[in-house]
């Protein structure tokens, strides 16, 4: 359960911006706020995968950031949140992140949310992985960070991609302790 129904969403430059578009658009649904930061790298991604417009996908958001902005208030451990969702992440991000470089907003916000022990995950999703990219996983772990790939599940049947895309969002917001009834959990009957 969130604590102040206020959510980091970050969208870096690895493919599968589809995520993040359903991830806010479900989190409006729920009416969680939301504070959006989106990469110059994510800018590139979302033109090629996607019709959507930067406006388009900040006004999913209740707010946005410039990436540079790291005087926001999303930078600062005194602004109450109850985490972070990188989504998708790329592995230069969970390098940074995991590696206490807080030069962009998205790694100083991914730092604060690390130092006051609130909720962070992050979508990986560049593959496959080398022994640098499983020893950063292992030291954001050890942070208290939460590595969640985007692996499709099928016990549900999906039918199309929109249906596998959604069913990773609520199951990352599941682990983030956002309930949905949406979400088709494995009952263990074969």
């Amino acid at each position: 359960m969130l604590k102040h129904n206020r959510i980091i969403i970050a969208i870096t430059g690895a493919t599968g911006i589809q995520y993040a578009v359903t991830m806010l658009k479900v989190l409006k649904a729920q009416n969680i706020e939301t504070h959006l930061i989106v990469s110059k790298p994510a800018e590139l991604t979302r033109s090629y995968e996607t019709d959507y417009s930067s406006k388009d996908i900040k006004s999913l958001a209740t707010h946005a950031y410039n990436n540079a902005d790291i005087g926001a208030n999303i930078a600062s451990g005194s602004y109450p949140t109850d985490g972070m969702i990188v989504i998708p992440a790329s592995v230069k991000i969970l390098a940074e992140i995991a590696n206490g470089i807080g030069e962009s907003l998205i790694t100083r916000a991914a730092d604060v949310v690390l130092k006051e022990r609130r909720k962070l995950i992050l979508c990986l999703r560049e593959t496959p992985f080398n022994l640098i990219h499983i020893e950063n996983m292992k030291q954001l772990t050890l942070a208290g960070g939460i590595i969640m790939p985007p692996v499709p599940a099928f016990y549900h049947k999906p039918i199309t991609l929109d249906d596998i895309i959604a069913d990773f969002v609520y199951r990352t917001l599941d682990v983030f302790g956002v309930s949905l009834p949406e979400l088709k959990k494995w009952d263990g009957k074969a």
